[in-house]
């Protein structure tokens, strides 16, 4: 046998691998714990598409809301925000964050069976469904900012761009095979009862997450004071150019979001008379985006900086929701919905995954907590707004009108956000700054 030519022991030992192993000597996956908590993404990612389909179908469907009422449904879960994300920024930041994160996975689980459970007593009502949403969005707050964390604590700094594409990564392989799935299993069981594999899945993840070894060093100070804290939170953030630019430029893209999103489900089923399982396997196309801009996102933000790649992603989602404000009441309008799943998935893929990698290069340890907690309390206060107004236009101007809305105003918000030197220049992640 030549030495050149391997031996079929190797061979055959190589075959039996996993998969992960095949990967690159440097890729994130051959680290054993950022896999683990990717592995939680994905299951998660698989549950919450049951859930973005089941609860605006229940409540548009089911209990035949209004416009307005699924503006408000929206605006419930981002109110938390709003109320409870400065203070729980200084809470995070005096405690662990994984165990606030599993804690959190588990909440949503209990919230989210006991849909059905109502719906089973006869006693589900638009009231509830807002009552649900108040609690989502309250574990939200400090859950999801422990979330964004975590990742800082089991991936270094200069590789948060690429762990952000990897974790959307893992969301995307759950957007393109679970929106059919979730639609054929909403038409089987009902939108309530399907929650509950949402709630199944979770608890895997909890499971998953609760392995997980995370080193975290709480640096306790004697002379720690709530107000005083907060207050430093926000001194940072409003102090540093970048991170305000960013919170103006995404807040105002959260309302076009928001105005855009309450009525996309209504136009599905009323405008287009598509039924669950239809929407659901509209929904694949929101997958397919975040699959492409997962897969290319960090390679343009290499190329062109993270700050015009995420003005990239406010347009993409500008064009796909004004394209679906004119589109025909026809096949090619079904099409044009698929469309607009796409370019919303792709662009706001590409908008976060370089927004929170420069939110979290530029912050010390210390403050990410605050830091985080404040970004998203600046970034959602339009959103509800955003979801009210959004719901009014869609009922009294038509659902056209609401998607038309949020499309001319994102297209506005790329060309202004381009223009903005701060974002314009961004072309690297830049380097933690003093907190004074």
């Amino acid at each position: 046998m030549s030495v050149e030519e391997p031996s079929p022991l190797p061979r055959a030992r190589h075959r039996w691998r996993p998969a992960w192993l095949a990967l690159g000597e440097s890729d994130l996956l051959r680290d054993a714990v950022y896999r683990r908590l990717w592995v939680s993404i994905l299951i998660s990612s698989f549950g919450a598409q049951i859930t973005m389909l089941a609860i605006p179908l229940t409540a548009a469907v089911l209990l035949r809301a209004s416009p307005t009422q699924m503006g408000m449904l929206t605006t419930m879960e981002i109110l938390p925000f709003v109320l409870l994300s400065l203070p729980s920024g200084v809470w995070l930041d005096r405690v662990r964050k994984l165990p606030v994160y599993v804690v959190g996975e588990g909440i949503v689980a209990l919230c989210l069976a006991s849909i059905p459970l109502c719906w089973s007593l006869g006693l589900l009502s638009m009231g509830f469904m807002y009552g649900v949403s108040f609690a989502i969005g309250c574990v939200f707050v400090t859950s999801g900012t422990a979330a964004q964390i975590v990742l800082t604590q089991v991936v270094p700094r200069e590789r948060l761009v690429e762990a952000h594409a990897k974790n959307a990564l893992a969301s995307s392989g759950a957007e393109v095979a679970g929106p059919g799935l979730a639609g054929a299993l909403i038409k089987l069981v009902g939108a309530p009862l399907a929650l509950l594999a949402d709630a199944a899945l979770l608890l895997i993840s909890v499971g998953i997450l609760r392995g997980m070894h995370v080193v975290e060093n709480l640096k306790q100070r004697e002379d720690t004071h709530f107000w005083r804290d907060l207050k430093e939170g926000v001194h940072f953030v409003v102090h540093q150019p970048l991170l305000l630019s960013l919170s103006i430029a995404v807040g105002l893209w959260q309302m076009c979001h928001q105005s855009a999103m309450v009525v996309q489900i209504l136009f599905a089923t009323r405008e287009l008379g598509l039924n669950e399982n239809q929407v659901g396997l509209c929904y694949v196309g929101l997958g397919v985006g975040t699959v492409l801009a997962s897969t290319l996102g960090n390679r343009i933000s290499r190329r062109v900086g993270p700050g015009p790649c995420l003005v990239l992603g406010f347009a993409v989602c500008g064009v796909g929701w004004l394209q679906l404000a004119l589109a025909p009441v026809n096949a090619w309008g079904v099409a044009s919905f698929v469309l607009m799943l796409l370019c919303f998935s792709c662009g706001a893929v590409l908008l976060f995954i370089n927004f929170l990698a420069l939110r979290q290069a530029v912050t010390p340890a210390h403050l990410l907590g605050r830091m985080t907690s404040t970004m998203r309390w600046l970034i959602l206060l339009p959103a509800g707004p955003g979801a009210l107004l959004g719901g009014y236009i869609g009922e009294h101007l038509g659902l056209r009108y609401a998607l038309g809305f949020g499309g001319v105003a994102s297209l506005l918000l790329s060309a202004w956000a381009m223009h903005h030197p701060i974002i314009r220049n961004t072309r690297e992640l830049p380097q933690p700054v003093s907190a004074h």
